[in-house]
Order: C-alpha cells, then structure tokens, then sequence
C-alpha cells in the first residue's frame, strides 16, 4: 500500500492546485506548477506545442509498451463558498469537477515509480498526460492532433474521475460504453422590438423562446423509444434589457445528450426541424448554432478489466464493481477512439460527514485519503501491464 509519506505530499499538490484554479486554455500556472513537480522528480518532460498542458514522460529498461495516465488540469468559472485554508484565491474559478484530485494521483504514481521504486526493471514507457480544457470539451482533442499519443506510439491510456455519490475508496467502472455524447447549441430568436403593453405591433422572441424551451422537452418524450437515453436541456436564456420593453432578440443555450450515435442524429434532427417551424409559427427569425462535439466515451473492455482486476487488489473486491453509463460527458473520448483505454471512477464519500457536495458545486470539496487509493490503482494496473509480478 501506499506509504504513510505520499498522503501528506498529495494533499499538499492537490491544495496547491485547488488554490491556484484556471480556466479551460489558461492553465499557463498550472502547467508551469505541473513541469516544476516533474522535475523535481527528475521526470522527462517532452516538447509540447500547445500554449497550455503538459507531457511527461519516464522510460523503462529496454523496449516493452508504453502506457499513458491522463489527468484533467482546468477549472470551471464558479464562485467558491467553501471557507478552506486552500480555497480559491482566485475570483470565480473553482476546481469543483475533482480535477485538482486527478492530476495529484498522476503526479504520486510518477513520484512513486520515480523515487518509490514501485514498478522495478519495467520495460516499455511511462507517458504522463496532463491535460487541458476538459470543461470546454476541446483540450482531448488538441493533444490527440498534436501527438501526443506519438513519438513513442501510445498502446493504452488510463484514466480516473473522483466521484462523491459513491463511499470513500469504492472504484466504479464502465465495462465497455461509460459517458454520452455531448453538443452544445445555442439559439437566436429574432423578432421586432416594441413596447410592452403593445405586444401586437411587435414580435416577440420572448415568447417563442419560452415556447421554444417547452417544445424541446417533448424530443427525447416522444421520438426516443422509453428504454434508450437521451437528455436536451436549456441551461442559459437571455432575453431584454427591462420590464416593459419587447426586445429584438432572445437567445437559448443548451446541450443535447446521448448514449448512442443513432440517438444523437435523431434529437439533432428534431431540434432542426423544431427551430424551422418555430419562425412560422411566431412570425421570427429562428437561428440554431452547433458548437463544439464531444462522441460518447467508451472504455476498451479488456483494459476496464484489467483496471478491475487492480482496483480489486487495492480495495478488496467488495469494493469493485462494474456501472451502467451515466449522461455525463468526457472528452476522455477522444483519447479512447485514438488508442484502448479505460476510465475508472473513484468515490469519495463518507456518509458520516453529511451529504455528499455534487459535482460542480461551490461548495464542492472531497476526502483527500480517496487520493492514495487512485494512486495505487493506477500502479497496480500498470504493474499488470508491463507484466511485472503483483507487489
């Protein structure tokens, strides 16, 4: 198990990071903070080209595989509550997604194999990916196109997400489809302006978004069949500058989710075709926008396998079991299409402190001791995957 020294040096990494949050293609600090801790464990860190992100890299004793630990570095843009001694000290951004928590276990598997000896004479490569702008769905993506999977060629990528709907310690993994797809839209609702209590002389975006956001909850009710998941929420809607004034323009933003491609292009076909009609039908201008793509993740079912035969030597069996996918998004996905790979959740609950704190809450915070039993997951997987005997 994990020496009673590593706790106290993962806690310290992770409040460092959470104290120190950046946004998604910011996280300038974050990986200069990330390449400093490298080195001081005398870790190669290869060129990247990307202006924020970091990869790390430890070579093993002759050719054998090369494995890759990804760890998530940005933050989301949300207001701290929390009173720590390690809270935000930065205004309006927060590590409330765990992510401060990812890239402390990565950075403890690199201390322990570097200064632990935990993996003896291992043959192959260690790469350590450190990932920006997961929030914004496009930090996987750019590292893939970047290369980072190259030179030399990645055979498997492992990764972990805190979780604190599940007891402390407890690894919950997706055997084969674990997240949904995600599509952010936004949408335009263009009409005439005029004054409020003349609504007739004008158009009124106000109400056809508002109809709008009503219709839409009827696309996965009535086109999905009841057994498969879809999700379409609105989650912004902005509209007016006053009370009583009918403003030109009302504007919608939301995502759209799904666990299968063919239920993807089904809802994307349905919100199309809902904002066509909805000009005729209020007399506006309805414009709809598709940003960014996230595919659905899907494990490799022998590499969630192997995580489970290692979660299982760590916390025991009992502690280990397989979940069906969840509507969540992660761009993890972008790494498995590239290359097999598995993402293993990590809980952190303790049901004697209360509630758990969703994530994306500001009042988010986890029990640090979940940190030793991720790093030891990891290197018991990777102890497995360069074919050394269990420790």
């Amino acid at each position: 198990m994990t020496p009673d020294s590593l706790l106290p040096w993962l806690r310290q990494i992770r409040r460092h990071l959470h104290a120190h949050p950046e946004l998604s293609g910011q996280e300038k600090a974050t990986s200069a903070y990330i390449k400093e801790v490298l080195a001081e464990m005398g870790v190669e860190v290869l060129d990247y080209p990307g202006p924020t992100g970091v990869v790390g890299l430890i070579r093993g004793q002759g050719p054998g595989p090369t494995i890759a630990l990804r760890a998530d570095i940005d933050a989301l843009p949300l207001q701290e509550l929390n009173q720590t001694p390690y809270c935000s000290q930065n205004q309006g951004v927060m590590h409330a997604c765990g992510h401060d928590g990812h890239t402390a276990m990565v950075l403890g598997a690199a201390r322990e194999i570097c200064r632990g000896g935990r993996l003896p004479g291992f043959r192959g490569n260690l790469k350590l990916l450190f990932q920006p702008a997961e929030e914004s769905g496009t930090g996987a993506a750019q590292m893939v196109a970047q290369g980072v999977l190259e030179e030399p060629r990645v055979d498997m990528v492992l990764a972990c997400h805190l979780t604190p709907d599940q007891p402390l310690g407890a690894v919950r993994i997706f055997r084969d489809l674990g997240y949904a797809s995600n599509d952010r839209f936004r949408i335009k609702v263009r009409g005439q302006g005029c004054h409020g209590a003349r609504p007739e002389e004008g158009r009124d975006p106000i109400a056809a978004a508002a109809y709008l956001v009503t219709a839409l909850q009827t696309i996965v009710s009535r086109n999905l069949r009841p057994t498969e998941a879809g999700v379409i929420t609105v989650g912004r809607l902005r509209a007016g500058q006053t009370y009583n004034i009918i403003p030109e323009e009302a504007e919608l933003e939301g995502t759209v989710r799904a666990l299968t491609l063919q239920a993807r292009e089904l809802l994307l076909a349905r919100l199309q075709e809902m904002c066509a009609g909805l000009g005729g039908l209020f007399r506006v201008e309805c414009r709809l926008e598709l940003a960014e793509h996230i595919p659905s993740c899907r494990n490799a079912p022998e590499v969630s396998a192997l995580l489970f035969r290692a979660a299982a030597v760590v916390a025991g069996p009992e502690a280990v079991s397989y979940v069906p996918p969840i509507m969540g998004s992660e761009d993890f996905a972008f790494f498995t299409q590239a290359r097999p790979g598995a993402l293993f959740r990590l809980g952190t609950a303790v049901p004697a402190a209360g509630p758990p704190l969703a994530l994306h809450s500001p009042r988010f915070d986890f029990d640090e001791r979940a940190l030793s039993v991720g790093v030891e997951v990891f290197l018991a997987a990777l102890r497995e995957a360069f074919g050394l005997p269990e420790a």
